[in-house]
C-alpha cells in the first residue's frame, strides 16, 4: 500500500481582538492496567478513548488521504524492454493519473457526495483551538448533512470518524439522534475496528440515557464479544468505567447460563433455590469462565467483568452444603486459572479472587501462586488492589523462608523506586508493621482481615510468629538502605515517614543507619547554601528526629507518646549529643529560623530520663547543659516557636 500523501491544512485563527474561548479538556477515566502489561511511556498510549483522539491528532491539520485504500503499487511487472532515458516528469504524471483514478473510484462509491461535503465541515469541527459556540454550529451543520444516513456510512473508516466527532462534541440532541439511528447495530459496531469507538467510548460514556439499551443489545452475545479482538475492549470499558450496578448485572447475565439470564445478580437468583438448580447454574458459570481462561491470547482474562464473574462463583461455592464439594470445585477452578492469576490482581474482584485462593490453598498452591506473581512484584507494590494480594500472601503463608526469597527480597530490592508513592510506602511498611493504623485505613485493614477466619483453618503458624519472621527477613535490607541513602531520604516528606518507622521497628543493628541520620544534620546551621535548606528547617525532617528522640509516635487518641518497645531513645539521644558539636546544637535554637527548638527540647527530656540509669546519658546531659548556659539569654530574648517548652526542658537538665 502506498502511504497516503497529506497536504497541510492551514488552521488559521480568526482575526479578532477578543481572546478566544477554548473548551477545557476533561480528564478521562482510565481502565485499571494489568501488572503484567508493559509500563506506559510518553510515546505510547493504550487508553481506549485515546484511539479516537490519536487518530484525530494524526490527521489534525491535514486532509484525508487522496489515495484510496484499494490502490496498491506492488503489482506492476518489470519491463523487459531496454531502459529508456528517464522522464523528469514521470513521477508527477504518474501521481496525477493515480489521483484521477482514485477520485473516479471514490465518486463511484455510495454516498460519495455526502462524504465529500461532510468532510469539509468535519475539518472545522475537529479543530483544537475553537470557541464552543462555533464548534456547536459546525456540529449541527454536520448532523444536518448525515441525518438519516448514519447507519449506512458508519462502518466506513473515514465516515466513522465523522460520527464519532458528532457524539463527542455534540450536545444531547445530537447524541440521541445518533443513538436512535444506530439501534440494532451496536453489536456489529462493537466488532468493527473503526466504529467500535461509537458505542464503546462515546455513547456509553457520554450518553447515560442510552447506555442501558446499548448494553441490553450487547448482553446476549457477551461471551462471544469478550473473545472478539475489537469488542472485548468495549465491554471492558463499559463494565469497569461507566456502568452502574444494575447495568453491570446486565452484562454478567450470560455467564450464568440460560436458567438465570432473567435475574439481576447471581446471589439474588441463588437465594432460596434448591441445591440441584444451584449446581446447574454453577456448572454453566464454570464452563463460561473456562472458555475465557482457555483463550488467554484474547485479552479477556484481564477484564474486571471476568474477575467479577469468578468472584461470584467462588462466593457461591460457600453456600453449598457439602464442604468436600466446595473444596473440589474450588480446586478445579484454581487449576484452570493458576497460570494467569497475575493477569487478575489489578482489579478489586480479581484481587479478592487471588487472595481467596491464597487463603484456602495448600502450601503447594501458595508456592505456585508466588511463583506466578514473583516477576511482577514491583508493579504490584504500586497498585492499590494488587498490593493487597502481596499483603495476604504475607499474612497466610507459613513458609517464611519462601516468602523471604520470593516477596520480601523483591520488595526490599526495589525500595528506592517505591518510597515516592503512597502505595509503595505501604508495601515497604507492611513488612515491618503490618496493618498499622498510621499507614493503613480502616477500610484497607477490614479488607485484609476478610481472610483471617480462613487462615485460622489453613495455616499452622501464629500470626505473631509469622510477622516476626517476616520483619527479621526484611530488616537487614531496609536498614542498609537507610544507611546508604538516609541523607537523601530525610529530605523527602514521604520517605522520612518510612525512615522513621524502619529505625523504630526494624530488627537488627541500626548503628550505621543512626550515624547516617545524625551526620545529615551535623553541618553548620543554618545552611550556607540557600538552595539546599538544612534538614532541621524541613518540617518533616525535624519531625523525624523529634520522633526518634521521644521514643515513638504521638497518638492523638491517647494524647501521649506510644513508646516502641525495642527502640532505645536514650542511646539515640546520647549519640545525638556526641556526634553533633555543641555549636551546632545550640545554633538550632538561636540562629536562622530557629526551627530546632522542639528537637532540642526532646533531646533534653530524653537525656534527663536516661541519666537515671546510664552514665553516658549523664555525661551527655552535662555537655548539653553547659553549652546552653551561654545562649540562654538569646533564647529568652528570641521569638522562636516553642521557646517556653525549651526553657522548661533546659531548666530540668
Amino acid at each position: 500500500m502506498v502511504n497516503a500523501t497529506k497536504r497541510k491544512f492551514d488552521d488559521k485563527k480568526p482575526s479578532s481582538s477578543k481572546k478566544q474561548q477554548v473548551e477545557p479538556k476533561k480528564a478521562e477515566k482510565k481502565r485499571s492496567r494489568p501488572v503484567t502489561a508493559a509500563p506506559i511511556t510518553s510515546a505510547s498510549n493504550s487508553d481506549s478513548e485515546a484511539e479516537f483522539d490519536d487518530a484525530e491528532e494524526g490527521e489534525e491539520g491535514g486532509e484525508w488521504s487522496d489515495v484510496d485504500e484499494d490502490v496498491e503499487m506492488g503489482d506492476e511487472q518489470p519491463s523487459e524492454k531496454p531502459l529508456q532515458p528517464k522522464n523528469p516528469n514521470a513521477a508527477k504524471e504518474s501521481h496525477q493519473a493515480q489521483k484521477v483514478l482514485q477520485q473516479e473510484r471514490k465518486a463511484a462509491k455510495p454516498h460519495s457526495d455526502l462524504l465529500v461535503e461532510a468532510k469539509k465541515i468535519w475539518s472545522l469541527v475537529r479543530q483544537k483551538n475553537i470557541a464552543p459556540a462555533e464548534r456547536q454550529k459546525h456540529v449541527k451543520a454536520l448532523m444536518k448533512v448525515i441525518r438519516g444516513k448514519v447507519k449506512d456510512i458508519v462502518f466506513k473508516h473515514d465516515a466513522s470518524r465523522i460520527v464519532q466527532s458528532i457524539v463527542k462534541y455534540g450536545g444531547q440532541p445530537e447524541r440521541d439522534e445518533i443513538a436512535l439511528e444506530l439501534q440494532g447495530k451496536f453489536r456489529e459496531l462493537a466488532q468493527n475496528k473503526y466504529s467500535k469507538v461509537i458505542p464503546g467510548y462515546e455513547l456509553i460514556r457520554l450518553s447515560s440515557a442510552h447506555r442501558q439499551s446499548i448494553l441490553l443489545e450487547l448482553q446476549p452475545q457477551v461471551m462471544k464479544l469478550l473473545l472478539h479482538r475489537e469488542a472485548t475492549a468495549v465491554l471492558a470499558d463499559a463494565f469497569e468505567l461507566y456502568a452502574n450496578a444494575y447495568e453491570r448485572s446486565i452484562l454478567l447475565r450470560e455467564f450464568y447460563g440460560k436458567e438465570a439470564t432473567l435475574f439481576t445478580g447471581l446471589a439474588g437468583f441463588l437465594e432460596g433455590v434448591d441445591v440441584e438448580r444451584r449446581r446447574r447454574v454453577l456448572v454453566a458459570l464454570k464452563e463460561n469462565l473456562t472458555t475465557v481462561f482457555n483463550n488467554p491470547d484474547k485479552g479477556a482474562i484481564t477484564h474486571a467483568i471476568v474477575h467479577r464473574a469468578l468472584w461470584e462463583y467462588l462466593a457461591a461455592l460457600l453456600d453449598l452444603p457439602d464442604e468436600a464439594e466446595q473444596e473440589k470445585l474450588r480446586r478445579e477452578i484454581f487449576e484452570i486459572a493458576q497460570d494467569v492469576l497475575a493477569e487478575m490482581v489489578h482489579t478489586r474482584d480479581g484481587s479478592r479472587v487471588v487472595r481467596e485462593f491464597l487463603a484456602y490453598g495448600t502450601a503447594k498452591d501458595r508456592k505456585q501462586i508466588l511463583k506466578v506473581l514473583k516477576p511482577h512484584v514491583e508493579r504490584m507494590c504500586l497498585d492499590d488492589e494488587a498490593q493487597n494480594v502481596l499483603f495476604t500472601a504475607l499474612d497466610v503463608t507459613d513458609d517464611t523462608k519462601l516468602l523471604a526469597k520470593t516477596l520480601v527480597a523483591e520488595i526490599v530490592h526495589v525500595a528506592p523506586k517505591l518510597y515516592t508513592t503512597v502505595q509503595g510506602r505501604r508495601a515497604l511498611l507492611y513488612l515491618i508493621m503490618p496493618r498499622s493504623r498510621r499507614h493503613f485505613t480502616p477500610a484497607q485493614i477490614a479488607s485484609l482481615a476478610e481472610t483471617d477466619a480462613v487462615r485460622e483453618k489453613t495455616s499452622k503458624k501464629s500470626a505473631e510468629s509469622r510477622e516476626a519472621e517476616i520483619r527479621k527477613a526484611a530488616s537487614e535490607g531496609l536498614i542498609s538502605w537507610v544507611e546508604e541513602s538516609g541523607k537523601t531520604l530525610i529530605r523527602d516528606p514521604g520517605a522520612s515517614l518510612v525512615v522513621a518507622d524502619i529505625v523504630l521497628y526494624a530488627d537488627g543493628d541500626k548503628s550505621g543507619a543512626i550515624s547516617t541520620l545524625l551526620t545529615a544534620i551535623s553541618s553548620p546551621y543554618p545552611s550556607l547554601d540557600k538552595t539546599t535548606p538544612h534538614p532541621i528547617d524541613l518540617a518533616h525532617s525535624s519531625r523525624l528526629y523529634k520522633t526518634l528522640l521521644q521514643g515513638g509516635h504521638f497518638s492523638r487518641k491517647t494524647e501521649s507518646i506510644e513508646p516502641v518497645q525495642d527502640w532505645d531513645a536514650t542511646s539515640f539521644a546520647v549519640n545525638f549529643a556526641t556526634l553533633l558539636s555543641a555549636d551546632v546544637i545550640t545554633s538550632f535554637c538561636v540562629k536562622g529560623d530557629r526551627n530546632g527548638t522542639f528537637v532540642v527540647a526532646e533531646l533534653c527530656e530524653a537525656l534527663v530520663k536516661g541519666s537515671e540509669s546510664s552514665e553516658e546519658a549523664k555525661e551527655a546531659r552535662e555537655k548539653v547543659k553547659g553549652s546552653f548556659k551561654r545562649v540562654k539569654k538569646d533564647i529568652e530574648g528570641g521569638e522562636a516557636r516553642g521557646k517556653n517548652i525549651l526553657l522548661e526542658k533546659l531548666a530540668a537538665l
